[in-house]
């Protein structure tokens, strides 16, 4: 897939990477969450149920307050199928696209048993999260995409006039590959999202918001981070209706005060591309995280996914610390999901310390083994 030499990793770098590889995963988490118990109501139906200002808290879904639903489970399988990538690069095998696809299964297994297998020990330690054993709602697309063994891939892919937003919205972990190359990146969550949306706009939409939270990852401003993905997409064939939607996203920010409508036009027929672009507009528009996230969660669209990817980019953007804490506090699996966004930095950050020439951990190799 090309080079990932990473950047020079002061202390203060190091820092400052976590918390915002903290701020995405909770982010995502978060909106995910905000969104679940509106997930697929239209916006008078949420106004019925949560009042004329639409959805504002945390409200209950699959029995609890806080409840995250299989976005977010698939975020962190993308989380974990990265840092098995890195860590089998050791052997002189390098295609992470077959390592995403087998953390996606290790999900897929996790919507059929009732618990974890703990004779798996190839599953590392988030397939034994009990937790994550929860059917929240998952598309068709992806229990059929992740139904057999066979990897889809851009020239092959599966389900191929699946256009929903879903692959996009767990594609979050590939931006925060920050010693890649944008393109690389863009690459990645491509070939990645075509393992279960195979509609060209589906697999594009998900590289650009990919290249996005990279760039938010390294420090740019969100405007300037939709414009380089707006350049990257230029170059690829079929770019036009997502190009088009990022666009609108951009222009909607001039035209007044944010209302519920303009991001249910933005959605528009809750295809991939229009849910990335809803979210870049909840995220410039908002006039904090709060907002932002109430925002992409009220309006006819997927609320799910629109919260997840805007907490997305506002986690990437802002760390961690300008998440809203009482919603953190309620936030199902915030402990697994800590543990797992630090493995990732300490991996990007600190890797050859924990498998290289000089040794490795079998801690570490314990929790994300070379085998599977």
């Amino acid at each position: 897939m090309g080079t990932t030499a990473g950047p020079v990793w002061g202390r203060r770098e190091q820092q400052d990477f976590r918390s915002r590889v903290r701020g995405t995963l909770l982010g995502a988490a978060v909106g995910d969450a905000l969104g679940a118990p509106v997930d697929g109501l239209d916006l008078d139906a949420i106004r019925r149920a949560h009042g004329p200002g639409g959805l504002a808290d945390l409200a209950p879904a699959y029995g609890r307050r806080g409840a995250v639903t299989h976005h977010t489970q698939l975020t962190l399988f993308s989380v974990d199928g990265l840092i098995r990538a890195q860590v089998r690069r050791d052997t002189g095998v390098w295609h992470p696209p077959t390592d995403l696809h087998r953390a996606y299964l290790r999900w897929a297994t996790t919507q059929r048993d009732w618990g974890p297998d703990e004779r798996r020990a190839e599953d590392g330690w988030l397939a034994r999260e009990e937790w994550l054993y929860a059917r929240r709602a998952p598309a068709r697309a992806l229990l059929i995409g992740l139904g057999d063994e066979t990897m889809g891939t851009p020239a092959a892919p599966k389900n191929p006039a699946e256009a929903g937003p879903e692959a996009a919205a767990r594609s979050a972990p590939f931006g925060l590959l920050v010693g890649w190359e944008p393109q690389l990146v863009a690459q990645l969550a491509v070939e990645c999202a075509a393992q279960t949306h195979g509609r060209p706009t589906a697999c594009l939409a998900a590289g650009a918001y990919a290249v996005i939270v990279h760039a938010l990852a390294r420090g740019e401003h969100l405007d300037a981070a939709v414009r380089q993905a707006l350049a990257l997409l230029a170059a690829r064939p079929g770019h036009e209706p997502v190009s088009e939607a990022l666009q609108q996203a951009l222009g909607a920010v001039r035209q007044g005060v944010p209302t519920p409508e303009r991001v249910t036009r933005l959605v528009g027929a809750a295809t991939a591309e229009g849910a990335v672009a809803a979210a870049v507009y909840c995220a410039l528009v908002g006039e904090d995280v709060r907002h932002g996230l109430r925002l992409s969660v009220n309006h006819d669209g997927p609320s799910a996914a629109t919260g997840a990817l805007t907490g997305g980019l506002l986690g990437a953007l802002h760390g961690e610390t300008a998440l809203p804490p009482a919603w953190l506090v309620e936030l199902e699996g915030r402990p697994t999901i800590l543990e797992l966004a630090d493995d990732f930095a300490m991996e990007m950050t600190q890797g050859p310390a924990l498998h290289g020439p000089g040794g490795s951990s079998s801690a570490w190799l314990a929790r994300y083994p070379r085998g599977a």
